[in-house]
């Protein structure tokens, strides 16, 4: 098969023949119809995750078919249409028996744990766990938003956030995570505030329902605007990019007994960052993680896409080939894309 691979951590992109996956008991093959290309492909291949060996295929958010099937699936066929969610349960241990595969002790991520979808196949692991069957309604470009943003903003607007009809919600970074909760969170009835760095972003941020934005690259104290704006604070707030500046923002510009939802990756010199504790203890705030969703959560996501309640292809600014990611990838740093790229063409 063809694929995109790196033989060392931020060193050059090339697409090679590399053998076609075969499916282990458990495990399926997927033919890739469509990959999203994600930020965490860049953190990646910068080096910033220590469970990939190289050299190594990225890609984690992927829409495809079932071309191979493992003797032990017993839910999916071949020629199912299905998609996955980035992070992958075992299925059996303590975490996954509650319910809660995104933090599986064992998790396995395609395009970091092992080869990822910037290629034609793709193997994935307790298919029966972590496959998502895909509607007919929903194509698979659409389909390839979803798997790593879309059901992360989704989890942590919904689930984790409780964000409710009336609510003021920030949104810090406005890439595909943040505007992704920015859509999601209109939809459940909130004023958004969407907070980026880019116009462009933000003009895409308004016409996705964001009721105020802020250049923070524009403004010195982007949280006494959000203060003043919404008389006290925010009710949530996401740091959608993982940045000591935006989780700081995020957790500060809440009201008393707000929460802060941290889905941004916090990476490098960010890991450990400085936050108000003095304010999190005075005003009984929250301070949330969020890390994917799990499969079987799917369906409410998928019935307000199929209903028209929720529009991800609103995000998708192109497609792209598999040879336009070998320099689309290095440049996801830049923050020059409004919206999410995909690649269709392998």
């Amino acid at each position: 098969m063809r694929a995109l691979i790196y033989e060392s951590f931020q060193g050059p992109l090339t697409i090679q023949n590399v053998p076609d996956p075969t499916p282990k008991d458990n495990s399926v093959v997927i033919k890739v119809k469509a990959t999203g290309l994600c930020r965490s492909d860049w953190h990646g291949w910068m080096g910033h995750d220590p469970d990939i060996v190289l050299p190594h295929i990225p890609g984690h958010e992927l829409a495809g078919e079932i071309v191979a099937i493992g003797k032990n699936v017993s839910h999916f066929d071949i020629k199912d249409r299905v998609t996955v969610p980035f992070v992958c349960g075992c299925g059996s241990c303590t975490q996954c028996i509650s319910g809660n595969h995104q933090v599986c002790d064992h998790q396995s991520q395609p395009g970091f744990t092992h080869w990822g979808s910037f290629a034609e196949f793709v193997s994935i692991d307790y298919a029966d766990t972590n496959l998502v069957k895909l509607p007919e309604e929903i194509n698979d470009i659409t389909a390839a938003t979803l798997g790593c943003r879309f059901i992360t903003s989704f989890r942590a607007v919904v689930a984790q956030g409780k964000v409710s009809a009336g609510q003021f919600v920030a949104i810090h970074g406005c890439g595909g995570v943040g505007l992704s909760a920015i859509m999601i969170a209109k939809a459940l009835g909130a004023q958004v505030i969407a907070i980026d760095i880019n116009d462009e972003n933000l003009k895409l941020a308004s016409t996705l329902g964001a009721i105020h934005t802020i250049n923070a690259s524009q403004n010195e104290n982007v949280v006494e605007q959000i203060k003043s704006f919404t008389k006290g604070g925010v009710h949530v707030s996401i740091d959608a990019l993982g940045s000591a500046t935006t989780c700081f923002n995020s957790i500060a510009n809440l009201r008393k007994r707000g929460k802060h939802i941290q889905v941004g990756l916090m990476t490098g010199d960010h890991q450990h960052p400085k936050i108000p504790m003095d304010q999190i203890l005075a005003n009984e705030l929250e301070v949330i993680g969020s890390h994917g969703m799990q499969a079987y959560k799917y369906s409410e996501m998928l019935n307000m896409i199929k209903n028209g309640t929720l529009q991800p292809e609103k995000l998708i600014q192109s497609t792209i080939t598999l040879e336009d990611a070998i320099t689309a990838l290095p440049n996801m740093n830049s923050f020059d894309n409004k919206g999410i790229q995909v690649i269709n063409s392998f």
